[in-house]
């Protein structure tokens, strides 16, 4: 077995961990930081909304000489307004203008044809209104709409409704920051960014609802054991499927990052970004929110029921007397190898540590 896979054996059997629970407040303020960076992007710089939804007209030319930069000169100074060019592989160019009505998109179509020297009549023009945006926009907010309803009822009627509202807030929060990276990177928003956010919700979800499923398992009758408090069972369980977690995502955003950084950065294939990018940033970001923010939201919910504090109090006042009677507390290292059925909640994966006797394992 490789070491990522024994690795992955002893976080699902309880033999090591990392407490990702109990340091909650660090990641609830690492995302509340970046959430608000996403949030001030977006209200200062704004989406820029493409063609689809804004209107205009977008031309492909033949085969030309003209650079994509000159063209993007000719088509500015003839429009008043701002385009967009990009080459094509046979040599032309797509040269989109926003902003344009039919008569205008006419006579621009005659000034790029003599702009970049070839025939009007070989030029390709496309008038693009901007109801048909708008049509777009209504149908993906009605999508996502109908599929937060779903989840939410879901999870609430397969699990709790404390799991329903957690992986409602991570979904928020992986849409809210991919949303605000477009705003501050500044590329365009096209239907193929709406289908990229509303791919990524899937994807997102997907982590969630399997360490959700571990920890309805294991958490099974919990208060009829005085071993663990729910937020070491939540995770135990969120150690579980720690590398099934991170090796899914990688996996996933291998390819999409061959999309953006060498389809739409090297190669030039600029309408790869549209859907890309908000793969890239929202499979990152539902990784995260898996692992960071839905288990340990859930248990913080979880905590207040009355049935938990009791729990907790029985659990924790049985360690103390154990700690008592034994003399002796345990090595406080962090860095400890944690024996077969004990808890996890301090420790982190890490050096062989001594195996000392530990006093959570006595019932």
């Amino acid at each position: 077995m490789s070491r990522l896979g024994n690795l992955g054996a002893r976080l699902y059997r309880g033999e090591v961990g990392y407490d990702f629970v109990a340091k909650r407040m660090l990641w609830y303020g690492v995302s509340i930081l970046i959430t608000i960076t996403a949030i001030v992007g977006l209200g200062v710089r704004g989406l820029n909304m493409g063609i689809e939804f804004k209107g205009g007209a977008v031309y492909t030319t033949p085969k030309t000489t003209v650079s994509a930069g000159k063209a993007e000169e000719i088509a500015e100074d003839a429009a008043g307004h701002d385009a967009i060019v990009q080459e094509l592989g046979t040599g032309g160019l797509r040269i989109q203008v926003s902003g344009l009505d039919t008569k205008a998109a006419n006579s621009l179509k005659d000034d790029i044809a003599a702009g970049v020297d070839v025939p009007v009549k070989d030029i390709t023009a496309e008038l693009v209104g901007p109801s048909w945006g708008e049509q777009i926009a209504n149908k993906a907010w009605t999508g996502l709409g109908v599929f937060m309803i779903l989840v939410v009822l879901y999870l609430a009627i397969a699990f709790e409704w404390r799991m329903a509202l957690a992986a409602l807030i991570a979904l928020v929060h992986d849409l809210t920051i991919t949303v605000g990276v477009y705003a501050l990177v500044g590329f365009e928003v096209t239907p193929g960014t709406v289908i990229g956010l509303l791919t990524i919700l899937g994807y997102s979800l997907y982590d969630t609802v399997v360490v959700f499923d571990g920890l309805k398992e294991s958490s099974k009758d919990i208060t009829k054991q005085t071993r663990y408090t729910y937020s070491e069972i939540a995770n135990r369980s969120l150690n579980g499927t720690l590398v099934r977690s991170i090796n899914t995502t990688v996996v996933a955003l291998l390819p999409v990052a061959g999309l953006l950084f060498i389809g739409g950065g090297f190669l030039g294939a600029g309408m790869l970004n549209d859907i890309s990018l908000s793969l890239f940033v929202g499979l990152a970001a539902g990784a995260y929110s898996s692992i960071f923010i839905a288990t340990p939201l859930v248990a913080d919910l979880k905590e207040r029921d009355p049935q938990m504090k009791a729990l907790r109090k029985r659990v924790l006042a049985k360690r103390a007397a154990a700690g008592s009677k034994d003399g002796a507390e345990q090595d406080g290292d962090a860095f400890t190898e944690v024996p077969e059925g004990t808890a996890t909640a301090g420790g982190v994966v890490g050096p062989r540590g001594r195996r000392g006797r530990s006093t959570e394992n006595r019932r």
